[in-house]
């Protein structure tokens, strides 16, 4: 509707505007605006009052009355001549029909009542938009303009964030915002960063740590190494999706958008019959039947009903975004409140994703110490975390990895290079039946690591030149399980989802016990990407709608072919706030049910603001046929319902306490 900012109109208002169903009048100055719709207001004060007191001749009560109408006009006539011209009706023309029909027949009074109180609905839903992108808008702020700057001398200067390059230290001291998104390199501090992530705790930061433009820094001060221009940091991904977000449409909201492009001229054309039929055909009175086709005018304006949707949406948006999860549009809150299974990959979901070795054992006459070795060297060119725990282990124990040559990924399995001359694998025990290198001994020891919720590591040379394949040893790698998965696992089935299955690369016995210990209904093991899509689509199959929850990179495939794909813990990562439909700014599984919920409660709000606004209508149309209701009553009920709907949306801005998993 009307967004009478300085800035354009906001996109979802705008997109809803494009039907020709509504009369705002985009890009006006709220300024003017405000005392247009003022003067209007004190010129039917002066007009009533000099009708009251009975002062002056008819006429001068008449020409102030006019004078209102003039002054409120504001919000009407832009609207309408651009539907005239198009010759596409919208309210604004079906406002101004009206009020001309009422001077025609001398009800001057209601005339300018009608224009004044529509401008106070157009002001309200103006009023509304801005409030709800006013959230949004605020995030702008939250990173500060300058940034004190260490020069070639030692000393730090003020600069403006737009020219501090990357790899330049900037100081922040006690209180302060963190300009720009950085990494630590001298202070201890708590940083809160709730602007981002949504967490309502400072996190602890020292040198080392990663650190977001925007958060607001603790009692310490910090100097921190910029990693990401003022255009590329997390805080400004942020507001570039948010706003791209608010101007895609809802399914919802088509619905009302197709609505409103046939109702309004059928609303014209109903009121158009309903002057003419009666006095023509069956001795009505004109004036009586003018009267009447001017109500149900003003009553069948859908103000309400086009606003109650976008008002809705952003509102809801807003407030997750504030809670730390990101969903890029309408589209995908809407889906989030219809979710009935949810698909979870195990490492950085379910698990805190920071596997480490816990056991090496060697098959004679390998050494431990061997098996370490060709095992660095092989995962020291791959960044998948149990790899990253493999080298990791091998820098502990202070073993130094073998040259490696040739590495080939091979993709759900693991990776082979050339050793020493000799061909050498890691992978996982799906790789080593493909090798035909398993024995019985191996079995029973993968069996001991696998029971106890571990993932095995299975070290090997790989059969070569006639040779046959030989393990020489087996790595134990133990991936922590969050302390509230649980929980979190139980909270996703009280807000409906039916359904909430795992799926792993692992394998099927270390997945199942992990599974169990979660409270996951089912889990699925030994999966590559292929195997995990095909999952994603038997579990759209049977549930039409479900979600997946990866880190927006490995598992692109499966969140793609998902109704919507969430990222967990995108904070500062490009690949996953950028490839997901979701991004939840924390490592934290609880986010998804509080979003599921919130998307929920945002999707009744749009359902009980369209149901109120038709229903009002038609109620007031049968009431405006059978000649029971006025042009007074009409404008009050549109104007009553717009307020009612723009209030309702508007709760959905409130952030209430939640409970963190």
């Amino acid at each position: 509707m009307n967004d009478s900012n300085e800035h354009s109109c906001d996109q979802e208002t705008a997109a809803s505007c494009d039907h020709g169903s509504c009369g705002c009048n985009h890009g006006g100055d709220q300024r003017w605006e405000n005392r247009s719709l003022a003067l209007s207001g004190l010129l039917i004060g002066a007009g009533f009052i000099v009708r009251w007191a009975a002062f002056g001749p008819p006429a001068f009560q008449t020409a102030l009355f006019a004078a209102a109408i003039v002054a409120g006009g504001w919000f009407l006539l832009p609207g309408a001549w651009r539907a005239l011209r198009q010759l596409r009706p919208n309210i604004a023309l079906l406002m101004v029909i009206a009020v001309i029909g009422a001077a025609l027949i001398g009800e001057w009074a209601e005339a300018a009542t009608v224009v004044f109180l529509f401008g106070i609905a157009e002001w309200l839903e103006g009023w509304a938009d801005r409030r709800a992108d006013r959230a949004t808008r605020a995030l702008l702020e939250l990173a500060p303009d300058t940034a004190r700057v260490r020069e070639e001398d030692g000393r730090f200067s003020e600069r403006r964030v737009g020219e501090v390059a990357l790899g330049a230290i900037v100081s922040v001291q006690s209180g302060q915002r963190i300009p720009l998104d950085g990494v630590v390199t001298r202070g201890e501090s708590a940083v809160n960063q709730a602007p981002i992530t949504g967490e309502s705790v400072p996190v602890e930061k020292s040198a080392g740590a990663t650190v977001f433009a925007g958060t607001i820094n603790g009692q310490g001060s910090l100097e921190i190494e910029v990693t990401k221009t003022a255009g590329d940091t997390t805080l400004a991904k942020i507001i570039r999706l948010v706003e791209q977000a608010q101007a895609q449409k809802a399914p919802t909201q088509r619905f009302v958008d197709a609505f409103a492009r046939f109702y309004t001229p059928l609303v014209t054309l109903a009121a158009l019959l309903i002057f003419l039929v009666p006095p023509l055909f069956l001795g009505g009175e004109w004036n009586v039947w003018l009267y009447r086709a001017c109500v149900l005018l003003i009553i069948a304006c859908p103000c309400a009903l086009v606003i109650s949707t976008p008002v809705s949406i952003v509102a809801g948006l807003t407030a997750l975004t504030r809670r730390g999860v990101l969903v890029k549009g309408g589209a995908h809150l809407e889906t989030l409140a219809k979710l009935r299974a949810l698909a979870v990959d195990k490492t950085g979901t379910i698990t805190d994703g920071k596997p480490r070795v816990t056991d090496v054992t060697a098959f004679a006459p390998a050494t431990a110490d061997e098996v370490v070795r060709i095992a660095a060297a092989i995962d020291e060119n791959s960044s998948h975390p149990l790899a990253q725990a493999v080298v990791a282990y091998a820098e502990e124990k202070k073993i130094r990895p073998a040259k490696a040559d040739n590495y080939q990924s091979q993709l759900g399995r693991g990776a082979d290079a050339t050793i020493d001359g000799r061909p050498c694998f890691v992978g996982n025990h799906r790789f080593a039946h493909e090798l035909g290198v398993c024995t019985p001994e191996l079995e029973r020891r993968l069996a001991e690591i696998e029971q106890s919720g571990q993932s095995v590591v299975i070290v090997g040379h790989r059969p070569h030149a006639g040779e046959s394949g030989v393990v020489v040893g087996v790595m134990a790698v133990g991936d922590k399980v969050r302390p509230k998965a649980k929980d979190a696992i139980a909270a996703l089935h009280a807000v409906g989802v039916a359904q909430v299955i795992m799926l792993s690369g692992d394998n099927q016995r270390t997945v199942d016990h992990i599974a169990r210990a979660v409270g996951i209904d089912e889990a699925r093991g030994d999966l590559l990407p292929d195997d995990k899509v095909a999952a994603v689509t038997q579990l759209r199959e049977q549930h039409r709608f479900v979600a997946m929850v990866g880190d927006g990179v490995n598992d692109a495939p499966a969140m793609a072919t998902a109704n919507l794909g969430i990222a967990m813990g995108a904070a500062g990562t490009d690949a996953a706030i950028e490839t997901a439909d979701v991004a939840l700014m924390q490592d934290d599984l609880g986010q998804i049910a509080e979003a599921i919920r919130h998307g929920q409660r945002t999707l009744r709000t749009i359902r009980v603001n369209i149901t109120f606004s038709l229903g009002l209508k038609a109620l007031f149309l049968g009431l405006a046929v059978a000649g029971h209701t006025s042009l007074w009553l009409a404008i009050v009920a549109d104007t009553g319902a717009t307020l009612l709907v723009v209030a309702n949306a508007l709760r959905l801005l409130r952030v209430t306490p939640v409970v963190r998993f």
